[in-house]
This record gives structure tokens, C-alpha cells and sequence, in this order.
């Protein structure tokens, strides 16, 4: 190996041991436990936000999770309450009775590219302040969260994750964390995903101030469908798909409305909508309340029907 080649791997290996020691005191192991017996049952990773406490991690490491408990980088462990949480995104905040302890800057996801040195710090299957490094391997994934609904600007990575890595953070050469590390491929190498940091920023301040991330619905159940060539070309449609009103919930903002079963919606608000995962990005916090357009196809007749999302009811599950 000639002398440039160690000068590299000396600048690469110094990048990730300076990284590591400014993030690894505020990585946490988060335990939880299930049901009346509150021993640990679970694991998974978290980090430190603020110095008063607040942690974030996912939301599936400590949902439904009877008791959960912290250890931290000095060896404390530590009981734990759950601030909020957010299945839609994964992300959940829990906060210890600690003070001082070191906090994480989250960093800017969207100036992040491809190619960068990623480096995730976590504590898989209980080995502690576990590192691995690799690269961004692309941006603007999308990935379906456990509830259903499809999380956007997921990050791809080939740093290494296994169980016990969930909620932990993946970092830049600086330190600044660029996402939470949320999944892996099974069955497959090199990849893994993370949720931006500039979705975590907004997540976590929601969940901090309401516990909840408040987003609105209008009750219906569908599926996408295909709308006939003639009816598409005839008014002129952005797609050939739309959202087919299979079901209507009672007493819902569209029970309350005109929309009727059979109906196709193609636009909300203006808004050209050609599945079920574009109308729940659509469906948010800023709508409750407010009278909205939804478009249909009703047979061949093309309609504006008002209605006026509610806030979708917490989940239970």
C-alpha cells in the first residue's frame, strides 16, 4: 500500500473516529417492557436532543410499551416516559428525569448527496455504542411505515443496521445527525433507510408541544382504480387513475358530504390526486376544519363536492 493510499484511509478513519467520539455520549440503549411484567422485553437505540432528557427513537421500539427505561453512555439506566409518538413517520419522543447530558444537532437533510459518509452509532442485540460506515446510497426513497401510510425523503444507506439499531442516529463527518435509522431490507445487503433529519426536526417538535402529530381525514375507504381513456381524454385528466370510494365511514366528514360510494376522486383542493397515498399526503393538519373541494367522476360526469376534513382519530393498535 503506497503512501497516499494510507494518507486516505488515515483522513477516512479520522473522520469516523471524530464523529464517533462527539456522538457516542448521546447515544442511549432504550429498554421496554410489555404487560404486567415490566422486565425488559425489547431493545432498541436513541439519542439525546435536548440536555434536560428528551430522547427520540422510533416508534415502533417503544410502542404500546407498559415501562421503558434508558441507559446512557456514563452507565446509568435510568425510567423513561413517553412524551409522544408518531407511527405515520416512526418517530417517538421519551424523556428520563436527567439533566445535563450532551444533545445531538440535527443537520440539514436537504444538503445532504449522495456519496457522503454516512455513520450510524447504536446498540444492536445489546452490544453498546456499536458503529458502522458507509455511504449515502440515495435520497427520496419512500418506505411504508407499520401503520400503513407511505413516509417520504427516506434516506438510503449501505452503513450496516441490525435489530436493537432502530431509532439510533446516522450522521454526517461533523456529527450532525442526517437521519434516524428506522429499517433494514431482510434478505437483502446494503440496504438500510433512515428518516431525514428535516422530517424529524418538524415530527419531534409536534410531539414535544401536542404528544401528537394532528392530521386530518374524510373517511373513506378505497382503492386505486383506473378511470376509462374516453373520460380521461375527454376532460382533459393529469392520469388514468383515481382513488374508487369503496366504502364511507358513518359519521364521517364524508358521510356529511355528497360523495357517495362508486365515486372516483381525482383532485383535492386543486390538487391532481391519483392514488390513495397522494390524498394522505394531502390530508394534513392545515385542513381541519376547512371546507375542501374534493373532485370525482361520478359514472362520466365530472364533480366539485365539498367537504370538510376532521382530525383523524388517534390510533389505538
Amino acid at each position: 500500500m503506497d503512501t497516499l493510499d494510507i494518507e486516505l484511509l488515515d483522513a477516512y478513519s479520522q473522520a469516523v473516529v471524530g464523529a464517533v467520539e462527539l456522538v457516542g455520549p448521546s447515544v442511549v440503549t432504550i429498554e421496554i417492557g410489555h404487560g404486567e411484567d415490566r422486565r425488559a422485553h425489547g431493545q432498541g437505540s436513541g439519542f439525546v436532543v435536548a440536555p434536560d432528557g428528551l430522547i427520540v427513537t422510533n416508534s415502533h421500539v417503544v410502542h404500546k410499551a407498559k415501562a421503558i427505561h434508558v441507559s446512557l453512555s456514563d452507565g446509568r439506566r435510568l425510567a423513561a416516559e413517553l412524551i409522544g409518538e408518531d407511527p405515520d413517520t416512526d418517530l417517538a419522543v421519551v424523556r428520563t428525569s436527567a439533566s445535563g447530558l450532551p444533545a445531538l444537532k440535527l443537520g440539514d437533510s436537504q444538503a445532504i448527496k449522495v456519496g457522503q459518509l454516512a455513520i450510524a452509532i447504536g446498540n444492536p442485540l445489546g452490544f453498546s455504542a456499536t458503529v458502522t460506515a458507509g455511504v449515502v446510497s440515495a435520497l427520496g426513497r419512500s418506505l411504508r411505515s407499520r401503520s400503513g401510510r407511505l413516509m417520504d425523503d427516506i434516506i438510503q444507506t449501505d452503513a450496516a443496521l441490525n435489530p436493537g439499531n432502530s431509532g439510533g442516529p446516522l450522521v454526517n463527518s461533523r456529527g450532525e445527525v442526517i437521519g434516524v435509522n428506522t429499517a433494514v431490507i431482510s434478505r437483502a445487503q446494503g440496504l438500510c433507510f433512515a428518516i431525514a433529519a428535516n422530517t424529524v426536526q418538524f415530527v419531534i417538535g409536534r410531539l414535544i408541544r401536542d404528544g401528537r402529530i394532528r392530521r386530518s381525514y374524510v373517511g373513506v375507504a378505497g382503492q386505486n382504480a383506473p378511470i376509462a381513456r374516453q373520460i380521461v381524454r375527454f376532460y382533459g385528466l393529469a392520469s388514468g387513475t383515481g382513488i374508487l370510494v369503496a366504502t364511507i365511514e358513518p359519521d364521517s366528514p364524508a358521510a356529511k358530504s355528497q360523495l357517495r360510494e362508486g365515486d372516483v376522486i381525482i383532485a383535492l383542493d386543486g390538487h391532481h390526486v391519483s392514488g390513495i397515498d397522494q390524498l394522505h399526503r394531502l390530508l394534513s393538519e392545515e385542513r381541519i376544519g376547512k371546507v375542501t373541494a374534493l373532485t370525482v367522476i361520478r359514472r362520466t360526469e365530472k364533480l366539485e363536492i365539498d367537504v370538510t376534513p376532521a382530525e383523524s382519530p388517534r390510533r389505538q393498535d
